[in-house]
């Protein structure tokens, strides 16, 4: 048997030293929710920096992406940073001992979902479509999109995450092995509200505990390579659900650092190897899947319904509201696949003959509209409500288009047998549930 250090080195995985807001910091302020969320909801992010105010908070650590492509990026970036270094240096983050740490987080819409906060080794994750590696994207990543997001991350002291990667445990073992010893050793390391929900957290700082982990992840890792059928399918154990390109961003910056700094010594030890990241379970009964939506700007309701129109068994037809639109394009036992569209007070619902995830077919159309179609634009949303809020709402001719529900089971084997699904193909959850940032660690 393999020590414990060389099993977690051929697992891709290292036992992170976590940051965390110094005692008596106001938590539900530190706590903020995941920065690509409400990318079409200005009211929100300005609600939240008008809770937070000047309070320590991880608002001050991130940039939200209804932002990031307004003028003014380069300053915002080096507030960051100077706030970063200036979290360190004034203490408000204080160093744990070297550890995991396990979380249990409730929502509005789930009583609780188990994670586990770890380093995880670029080197064994790529992105791109037909990787190999033993972590990979189960989504389309758009090189494009990747820049701003190195911005911030380049020379970064610090990075909290709202990365998160799945394993397929279907029995649902490994996650509530690990909590029952966390919470056998002692009370929480902190507890604290988020909105609509709570999270605690539990520090694992024995190797029991660890070696707990190694051997599971082991074992889930010879399940995959029965389960997947093919040596090069046999090293797929985690699967990016959430953060994408966030992920993306920091091996690009982990390449990007290795080349500017080849033949140093202690080069492959450097923090930046590593990226943070809460783990998760596929399976946990407190994982759901939504579809994310599109919004697209700049076109017209009959602009779409003729892009459609060539789709197999194309037909549609007005339904009188959202409620209407929404259960029909959310009934599972339809036999076609089904889209809602909505154009101000219009709804109309389509449907098509195609088996499949709906952006197998959608999201070549719409790119290869917008390629022809110059001032028009795309924007992915991840609730009901906000998609009918964009439609509504925009000062410019826009179209809403309701994905139908997706299924979490064989995610693992469909990515290992076709590469990654389409961009913006699904969401873990809906957008309250999404990660909250929280804990951080030392990069630069």
């Amino acid at each position: 048997m393999q020590n414990l250090q060389q099993q977690f080195v051929n697992l891709g995985i290292a036992v992170p030293e976590i940051l965390l807001p110094r005692q008596g910091t106001d938590l539900e302020k530190w706590a903020v929710i995941a920065c690509d969320q409400f990318t079409q909801d200005k009211a929100y992010w300005a609600q939240i920096a008008d809770r937070v105010g000047p309070a320590p908070s991880t608002l001050h650590l991130i940039f939200p992406e209804m932002y990031i492509e307004y003028p003014g990026r380069a300053e915002r970036i080096q507030k960051i940073h100077r706030t970063m270094n200036a979290y360190l240096s004034e203490g408000i983050l204080s160093p744990l001992k070297k550890g995991l740490v396990y979380l249990e987080r409730s929502t509005p819409y789930h009583q609780c979902r188990r994670g586990l906060m770890l380093a995880v080794d670029l080197e064994q994750y790529d992105w791109k479509a037909h990787a190999c590696s033993l972590i990979r994207a189960t989504e389309g990543t758009i090189a494009e999109r990747l820049p701003p997001r190195m911005e911030v991350r380049r020379g970064a002291a610090l990075e909290s995450p709202h990365v998160i990667l799945l394993i397929d445990d279907e029995a649902d073992t490994l996650l509530p092995g690990l909590g029952a010893q966390a919470k056998k050793a002692g009370p929480p390391l902190y507890h604290t509200p988020l909105q609509g929900g709570a999270l605690s957290g539990w520090l694992l700082d024995e190797e029991s505990a660890w070696a707990y982990l190694a051997e599971g992840l082991y074992a889930l890792a010879q399940k995959g390579q029965r389960c997947y059928g093919s040596p090069e399918e046999a090293s797929f154990l985690y699967a990016v659900g959430d953060g994408n390109h966030s992920l993306a961003s920091a091996k690009a910056i982990w390449e990007e650092y290795k080349i500017a700094h080849a033949g140093e010594p202690g080069l492959m030890a450097h923090p930046a190897r590593w990226a943070l990241v809460e783990l998760e379970n596929l399976y946990d009964p407190g994982i759901g899947f939504e579809p994310i939506h599109r919004l697209m700007f700049g076109a017209d309701l009959e602009a779409l319904l003729q892009l459609l129109s060539g789709l197999p068994g194309f037909i549609s037809r007005p339904v009188a509201g959202f409620g209407e639109l929404s259960a029909l394009v959310g009934d599972e036992g339809a036999l076609q696949s089904r889209l809602g569209l909505i154009a101000g007070t219009r709804f109309v619902l389509a449907e098509v003959e195609a088996s499949g995830l709906a952006t197998d077919y959608l999201q070549p159309l719409l790119d290869a509209f917008m390629m022809q179609s110059p001032g028009t634009s795309l924007d992915y949303i991840h609730e009901e409500a906000e998609l009918f809020k964009g439609a509504h709402a925009s000062g410019t001719a826009s179209v809403g288009i309701l994905l139908p529900p997706v299924k979490k089971s064989g995610l693992f084997k469909t990515v290992a047998r076709r590469g990654p699904l389409p961009r913006k193909s699904f969401s873990m959850g809906k957008a309250l549930e999404k990660r909250f940032y929280f804990e951080c660690r030392r990069l630069f």
